[in-house]
Parts: structure tokens; C-alpha cells; sequence
């Protein structure tokens, strides 16, 4: 017999239902979110805590025509389900599957594409005021959690939208919890505003009663307006122009339901502040939803377990203990991350030196200028950011730690492909966005011993540096305890060969080689794409025919791009191949695969070679020689 689920091939479906069976649809919704997900790994705690708000927005407002814009994007597994995308959830992250955040491409019903935090106010306005435009009568509602609510981005969204008349709804899903425990002062305002439950109740009852004595009502109003600035979550969102609703249990259909409907009849912007719980009715999601935020394949009757045998460090760890080791040496280094402490590996680092911590909240462009305030005093500011986030505060990068020259380390994890988390985590751009900037220079460690030395190298410089990493571990070189610092902008020769010259910056150093092995090419681990060793770049130039770049970038003014100009600049006219990602997006899938499916594997790299410069490969000799 099939399960209720099993019946809802989209909304449409949902909206017929009798109110009664939502809260059976809601129970099994959550079962196939577990199963699902333990088998293909994925985000789980934000998932399982927005089950039943799901539910009741697909039943009481018309979707696909009334959009439904979910910020980050990572708790819409549920959404997907009751999509029409149920059967498709064991490609969840795969290559050739489904997102694991909303894709318009993939869905009438991902209204907006998100990934990155903080948008979905900003993109519901548009929606929106765009349907005003039209004369479309239909509503727009943001989805938005306590802890995308700390960034800036949000509240410029707000405060645009308080002034703006239309049909616009902001559900804050208020579940104490960003991906690491959420900071700051709004945070802790949030965090009190469960007190409201019983002044909201207390101050119904009192209208209805007192609305029979108009002076005693009047006198009331009067006190309940002073009061609010003092004890009600009102006060905020309602100096921004929105009617602000709740708190409301989230878990509580009952109550979601009703809300939601009586909302949908108000005119002007609304404001509905719902509380959740991560990990919702998965008892080893609840009491540890950071471990379970996004687990790989599990037993969900077992929950996750330790490797039996640790696996080679990751770059992320690598970078944790040369933080503290660092740190231990020198007491001008701070650290800083934009909500991102696990994922960058900086909870040893907090542990040990909470008073040289900052996290800051989901605020990156503040992050950068709060380092430049830091290194303003004499600190040593180190910036622990994605790749990909650091897009974020590219003005903040320029204006406010570049133009002045301020000694800020930026610590990039996730450069090049990530994975699953695809196109929109993907760490593609930095060389070509920073190498461009006046005083910055980058790093491109090859492996977790470079890694180390090339942070302690930034570390000792006097100007902004960024050292960029990719996400998973390296090919095990084991990455030392010492803080030994590498030549800077100095390339490293790693194989003597003849005909063509491979430059390879970054972990792709490795995959070079091994072609190199097949097409007796001489290779040179950069280092550095910025600054370029232009001395190492002209010599390999004058006794090798042609010349070929391989990064983990895009090739659009990347590193190879870089290879060019120096070669142009000083008048080399060589054959020169620039391998590394082409001018698309590229989606999720399993990271070597996205290599190979690149040409940026070994044979990929071989295949190359050989179909542009055939003529010039001199195949391998004996006695060849192989440095380092």
C-alpha cells in the first residue's frame, strides 16, 4: 500500500489533502529526508528542523505562483520532495542529479537560485515589486534563519522593503542555530524572544477584553507601546515597515497553518517569526546538528561513527594546526572567520586562544575591514574564508585592506572544484580576481607540507597575501610541525625534461608530473601566481619549444593568463597551452570526476599536450633526471 507520501506528485497534490493527514504527510516526509539523505550524504539537521513549515507553505500558498524563495538554500530537501523530485533523490549531489540547493534550471518551483547566504529578502522584493509592475496579484515569500539574518545583505533588503507596497512575506526561521553556533548581538536579541510567547498572549486577551472600556484600551495601547521597545520582538521589524507575527512553534501545524492564512489575507509587508528545531525528531541530529549539518552515507539506526583509521589530514586541518602553532609563536596573530569555524577548521584554534578569535557572523565584507582594522593596530590579522565567500567582500578587499596595504593573511579553502556543493561553492575565480589588485600576492601550495610553509611564508610578509587550498585532502605529503618559510614569488623546479615545459600552480603539481612521466616534459611547481618568478618562467622559456600551464582555476584571467602577459612583456614569442576551467559554471559531482571530465587529470593533461604540441614531445629516456 503506498504511504501518503507516495501520493504527492507536486503541491497541487498537497492542497487537497484533508488538514487532518498533514501532520501523517509531515511524519513521513521527515522518515524519507533521514533515509535519503544517510544514503547519499547531504545537509540533514536544517532539513529534518523544516519539515512542517514546508508543508504549510505548499498548502496554503498557490506555488509555483506564489514564490517560495529559500535562503542558502540547504533546508529545501523537504521542498524538493513535495516537488515532483521524490523519486530523484538518490542523485541528491551527484553528478548528472539533483541540486543540493534550489536550481532554476531544475525546477518551476526553485523560484531563485541560492547557495550563498542572506538573498532571499533582496530577491523576494524584486519578485515582489516585479509582480506589482505587472499586475499580477500574487504574494512573494523569503525563508531566511537566525543566522543568514546577521548579515548586512538582509537588512539593506529590509530596509528597502518596509517602504515598498507590496505582497511581500519574511519567515524568519529562527532555530538558534547557524552552521557554527551563531554570535552577535542580534543573535542574542533573537535568542530572548521565546519571552514574547506569553506577552503576545497576554496582550490578545487584553484587546479583547479592554476593547469594551475605550479609555482602558486606549491607556493600554499607549503602555504597550513603550513596553515593546523594552521586552517585544516587535520593535525591530516593525521600525522597518513590516507587521511583525509571532513567535509561533514551527513544529506546530496547527499553529503554521492558521498563521499563514490569516497572513496571506494582510496587504503590505509581513514579518512571521517562527522558532525550529535542527534536527527535528532525529534524537542524534538534536543533540549534535553541527555533526549532522552535512554528513556523509550513514546508519541512520547507528548514527555516525569514527573511522576506524584516520584518513590523510585534509587541507582545512592543515591549516587549523599551523594556525595554532602560529599563534603559539606569535601573539599579534588573531584569527577571524564569517560564521565558518568548523568548515575551516578553526575550533582548536578557539579553544586554545578565545581571546584571538573573532567570529563575526555571516558577514564577510565586515570580516575583511575588521582585518584591516586589526593590522591598523600592529595585530596580524589571518582571514579563514572560502573562496567562494570572499567574492562577497571583493570591494572590502580592494578598498579596505589592498589600496593600504595592510598585512592581512587570507587563508582560501575551497579553491577549485568542491564537489557535491557545486557551481555555486566552487572556489574557481580567486587568482584571476586577486591577482589583478594592486599589492596583493597569492599562493598555490601543492601539497599539505607546502601548504604550511606557504601560510608561515604569507604570515611574514608585510602586505596582503592570500593562500589558497582546495577542500579534502592532498596526495599525503605529511606537512611537518616546523614554521619554515618558502622564497617568496620563487618557483621550485621538480622535473628535467625536453621539448615542453609544464607550469603547474597548485595541487594540480601532481597529475603534471605523471604526465610529465609519459611525455619527458620538464615541470615547475610555481608556487606563486602572484607574484609570478618571471626569472625561472624566461629561463624554462629559452630552452624549451612551447610552454603549458595547468591550475585548478578558470583560465580566464588566471594563472596561465598571467604566463602570458610576462611572456608578452618581455618579448617571448613560444607556443604556450593554458589548461585549467573553461568559461562555465560547472555543477556538482564527484571532484575527481569534474577533473577528469576537465581534461585536468593526468591523462587529461597528457591528451592535451599531445594533441597541440604532438611534434615537440620527445618521449622518455633513461637517465632522466627528477628533482625534489
Amino acid at each position: 500500500m503506498a504511504t501518503l507520501l507516495e501520493t504527492i506528485q507536486s503541491p497541487a497534490d498537497l492542497r487537497a489533502l484533508p488538514r487532518p493527514q498533514l501532520k501523517v504527510l509531515a511524519d513521513e516526509l521527515r522518515a524519507y529526508v533521514l533515509e535519503s539523505v544517510s544514503r547519499t550524504g547531504g545537509h540533514l539537521s536544517s532539513n529534518l528542523g523544516t519539515v512542517e513549515l514546508t508543508v504549510a507553505l505548499h498548502y496554503v500558498f498557490n506555488t509555483p505562483q506564489d514564490r517560495l524563495v529559500w535562503d542558502v538554500g540547504h533546508q529545501t530537501y523537504p521542498h524538493k520532495i513535495l516537488t515532483g523530485r521524490r523519486d530523484r533523490m538518490s542523485t541528491l549531489r551527484q553528478l548528472g542529479g539533483i541540486s543540493g540547493f534550489p536550481q532554476r534550471a531544475e525546477s518551476e518551483y526553485d523560484t531563485f537560485g541560492t547557495a550563498h547566504s542572506s538573498t532571499s529578502i533582496s530577491a523576494a522584493l524584486g519578485m515582489a515589486l516585479g509582480a506589482k509592475q505587472k499586475g499580477e496579484d500574487r504574494h512573494a515569500v523569503a525563508i531566511i534563519g537566525d543566522g543568514a539574518m546577521t548579515a548586512g545583505m538582509a537588512f539593506e533588503a529590509l530596509n528597502n522593503a518596509g517602504v515598498s507596497d507590496c505582497n511581500l512575506l519574511v519567515v524568519l526561521n529562527d532555530n538558534d542555530m547557524s552552521i557554527s553556533p551563531p554570535v552577535g548581538a542580534l543573535n542574542r536579541y533573537l535568542a530572548q524572544l521565546m519571552s514574547g510567547h506569553f506577552y503576545a498572549a497576554a496582550k490578545n486577551v487584553g484587546k479583547s477584553v479592554l476593547k469594551v472600556a475605550p479609555p482602558l484600551f486606549e491607556l493600554a495601547k499607549r503602555f504597550e507601546q513603550h513596553a515593546k521597545g523594552m521586552v517585544v520582538p516587535a520593535t525591530l521589524f516593525e521600525q522597518f515597515g513590516f507587521n511583525y507575527v509571532g513567535p509561533i512553534d514551527g513544529h506546530d501545524l496547527d499553529s503554521l497553518i492558521p498563521t499563514l492564512e490569516n497572513i496571506k489575507q494582510l496587504k503590505g509587508p509581513q514579518f512571521l517569526h517562527v522558532v525550529t528545531k535542527k534536527g527535528q525528531g532525529y534524537k542524534l541530529a538534536e543533540a549534535d546538528p553541527v555533526a549532522y549539518h552535512g554528513p556523509g552515507k550513514f546508519d541512520p539506526a547507528v548514527g555516525l561513527q569514527k573511522a576506524a583509521k584516520p584518513g590523510k589530514p585534509t587541507f582545512t586541518q592543515v591549516f587549523g594546526t599551523w594556525l595554532c602553532d602560529m599563534a603559539e609563536k606569535d601573539q599579534r596573530l588573531v584569527g577571524i572567520t564569517p560564521a565558518m569555524r568548523e568548515g575551516s577548521g578553526m575550533v582548536e584554534f578557539e579553544q586554545r586562544f578565545p581571546g584571538r578569535y573573532y567570529d563575526v557572523g555571516i558577514a564577510e565584507q565586515h570580516a575583511v575591514t575588521f582585518a584591516g582594522g586589526l593590522a591598523c593596530e600592529g595585530l596580524k590579522p589571518v582571514v579563514a574564508i572560502y573562496s567562494t565567500f570572499l567574492q562577497r567582500a571583493y570591494d572590502q578587499l580592494i578598498h579596505d585592506v589592498a589600496l593600504q596595504n595592510l598585512p592581512v593573511v587570507f587563508a582560501l579553502d575551497r579553491a577549485g572544484l568542491v564537489g557535491a556543493d557545486g557551481a555555486t561553492h566552487a572556489g574557481a575565480y580567486d587568482i584571476s580576481y586577486l591577482r589583478c589588485i594592486p599589492n596583493m600576492s597569492v599562493a598555490c601550495p601543492a601539497d599539505e607540507r607546502e601548504c604550511r610553509q606557504l601560510l608561515t611564508t604569507a604570515f611574514e610578509q608585510d602586505h596582503p597575501v592570500a593562500v589558497r587550498y582546495p577542500r579534502g585532502a592532498g596526495v599525503g605529503v605529511d606537512a611537518g610541525t616546523e614554521l619554515t618559510a618558502l622564497p617568496f614569488g620563487r618557483a621550485e623546479p621538480r622535473r628535467e625534461g625536453k621539448g615542453i615545459v609544464i607550469l603547474a600552480f597548485g595541487t594540480l603539481l601532481y597529475p603534471a608530473l605523471a604526465a610529465a612521466e609519459k611525455l619527458n616534459a620538464t615541470v615547475i611547481n610555481m608556487r606563486w601566481a602572484k607574484p609570478l618568478d618571471t626569472a625561472t618562467l624566461l629561463d624554462v622559456a629559452a630552452r624549451h619549444d612551447a610552454l603549458v600551464t595547468v591550475e585548478e582555476g578558470v583560465v580566464m584571467g588566471g594563472a596561465g593568463s598571467a604566463v602570458a602577459e610576462a611572456l608578452a612583456a618581455a618579448g617571448v614569442l613560444k607556443p604556450l597551452l593554458q589548461l585549467g576551467l573553461p568559461d562555465q559554471f560547472i555543477e556538482h559531482g564527484d571532484p575527481a570526476r569534474l577533473l577528469s571530465l576537465q581534461g585536468l587529470d593526468a591523462g587529461g593533461i597528457e591528451r592535451s599536450i599531445e594533441g597541440r604540441f604532438g611534434n615537440f614531445v620527445e618521449r622518455t629516456k633513461p637517465g632522466l633526471k627528477i628533482v625534489g
